[in-house]
């Protein structure tokens, strides 16, 4: 994700520097050196990630039904807050933008395309935001998933 890779730019590589720092290094060798080719590969992830956003969702789909049938319980909709924070997160990803549109010099000739392009471009711009809750959120998943498993909470069912 470009903004994960951006902060561990700043945080680790000193890059871009602050207008009064002068830079760390003598010249840019890019990413083609590595470890920085290491960051490109994140690129290929994207659909690895696109997998794990279907298998989450029928996780959140199979915590609807109950012995006795279809409800609703805390735990659904943990699981299903983390799907939908998850998809915003990989949905609005610059790779998934770029493949879906980014080629393309005149999308308003692939109407069609253009809203896929535009959706996607709606979420990427509350990327960051999406990769904020949807770290948290994946934490809290786990540890509430793992703490009813143990018994030591309660899943109360809401209907």
């Amino acid at each position: 994700c470009y903004y994960y890779r951006g902060a561990f730019y700043k945080a680790f590589w000193a890059a871009p520097s602050a207008c009064a720092v002068g830079e760390p290094r003598h010249g840019y060798r890019g990413e083609r050196k590595f470890p920085l080719i290491l960051q490109n590969v994140h690129r290929y992830f994207m659909y690895l990630a696109l997998i794990f956003i279907v298998i989450l969702a029928l996780d959140a789909w199979h915590a609807m039904w109950f012995a006795d049938g279809f409800g609703i319980g805390v735990g659904t909709i943990v699981l299903a807050l983390n799907v939908i924070l998850l998809g915003g997160y990989t949905f609005g990803c610059h790779s998934l933008r770029h493949l879906i549109g980014g080629r393309h010099d005149e999308m308003s000739k692939k109407p069609a395309q253009f809203t896929a392009y535009k959706c996607v471009s709606g979420l990427n711009r509350r990327h960051m935001l999406f990769a904020w809750l949807s770290l948290f959120w994946v934490g809290f998943a786990d540890v509430y998933v793992r703490l009813c498993s143990m018994g030591i909470w309660t899943d109360y069912r809401i209907f």
